[in-house]
């Protein structure tokens, strides 16, 4: 087997179980809490949000540090880094005595992490050219893979063997993938002697300078706002559109999980088109499909209909991520390849953040079928500026080699 197939293929095993694990708690958080002694309802809510957002606002301020160490000293040391720390971090979740603990651990867990931004750079930077929008497309079906598995997972095993065991399994599972990477995984990282070492500021400077990466930073910014801050709201929805249905967690989760699967279906037949036809253009037809598929989920009437049109803005979004990190790699300057696509995780957790919170005010003010509207809409204003600015600064690049 051809090195860089061996790395995806082990990358993806990484992927899939650090995304698990990130979202295994999901399904008994709140409860968890009640069994660490939290007994108000109102304060069970309050902190089940802190401590779930607590991983994501200290992975968005960290995630430029671990990408600059990964330009210096290699993808696969950062990847190791993190996977024992996760794996550490997780496993201690399970001796949590109160909810301070826990929310610690949390603030730690995503201060350490940085697994996906060093997988995708490694992957990015050790694979043919040609082929870079195919391994992309592999390496995100299994991120998406392990975040529709991840609650599934947890929730049997919390069922099965009690809530406490679910962070020792979790743990395990991490501590074991990161040997398969330090064993299996092979990067060609040259150090480069004589670098100028630059400040994060300095960094983020050289990066957005290089057209069309700002443009690329905030149309994902855009996407992950717009489609993740639906995400917590479809239960309601689904509860809304069959309400006598005796199985509405089961309906929930099938409902949340069509839009993974979609999604993971077509990551690596649209990386594998974009190869061919570029990215840029597998990005703007995705998102224009995106906005046509949304708009009449707002007025369904039926289950069925909801699902099958989840499906179909799933199959949309499989083309979105992977090929922007795509472009990322094209566009990226010598060198800095870990740090731009760690800005970029930073974009796209800070859009996820701000979706969530966005959308939830939306559909208590105006009601649940807006927020479908309001996602269509924000993804109309992305369309507009790709075609704006990235279509346009991509075409330029293309013809001033050609000349």
């Amino acid at each position: 087997m051809e090195e860089w197939k061996r790395n995806l293929i082990i990358l993806f095993v990484g992927q899939f179980l650090v995304n698990a694990s990130m979202s295994t708690v999901t399904p008994f958080l709140p409860l968890y809490l009640q069994q660490l002694g939290m007994k108000d309802p109102e304060e069970v809510r309050l902190w089940t949000s802190l401590i779930f957002g607590a991983n994501l606002l200290t992975a968005f301020l960290f995630s430029p540090v671990w990408g600059k160490l990964a330009d210096r000293y290699g993808c696969k040391i950062m990847l190791i880094r993190s996977g024992f720390s996760m794996a550490l971090i997780i496993t201690l979740m399970g001796f949590a005595t109160d909810h301070l603990h826990l929310l610690l651990l949390r603030l730690l867990n995503g201060m350490l992490a940085g697994f996906i931004p060093a997988a995708i750079a490694l992957a990015a930077t050790n694979t043919p050219k040609e082929k870079t929008g195919y391994a992309l497309g592999i390496l995100h079906s299994g991120a998406v893979a392990g975040t529709i598995c991840g609650p599934l997972l947890g929730g049997w095993m919390a069922d099965v063997f009690g809530m406490s065991a679910v962070f020792s399994y979790t743990g395990l599972s991490i501590f074991l993938a990161t040997l398969i990477v330090i064993f299996g995984v092979k990067e060609h990282f040259e150090k480069r002697e004589g670098q100028v070492k630059t400040s994060l500021i300095e960094d983020f400077r050289i990066i957005i300078s290089k057209k069309p990466i700002p443009a690329l930073y905030f149309s994902g910014f855009m996407i992950r706002f717009a489609m993740v801050g639906t995400l917590p709201l479809i239960p309601l929805y689904v509860q809304e559109l069959a309400p006598s249905h005796q199985n509405l967690a089961f309906l929930a989760g099938l409902t949340t999980a069509t839009l993974g699967i979609a999604n993971m279906i077509s990551a690596p037949k649209l990386g594998k088109l974009g190869d061919r036809l570029g990215s840029h253009y597998i990005l703007i037809f995705t998102v224009a499909g995106a906005i046509l598929f949304s708009i009449p989920q707002a007025f369904v009437q039926h289950l069925w209909q909801f699902i099958a049109l989840r499906f179909c803005t799933g199959l949309c979004l499989g083309g979105m991520t992977p090929s922007l990190n795509v472009l990322l790699r094209h566009h990226a300057p010598e060198g800095m390849e870990s740090r731009t696509y760690s800005y970029s995780n930073s974009a796209l957790f800070l859009g996820g953040m701000s979706g969530s919170i966005v959308m939830g005010v939306t559909a208590s003010a105006f009601g649940l079928p807006m927020i479908f509207l309001g996602s269509a809409f924000l993804l109309f204003l992305n369309h507009v500026w790709m075609r704006w600015t990235i279509l346009p600064q991509i075409q330029d690049q293309q013809k001033g080699k050609t000349a």
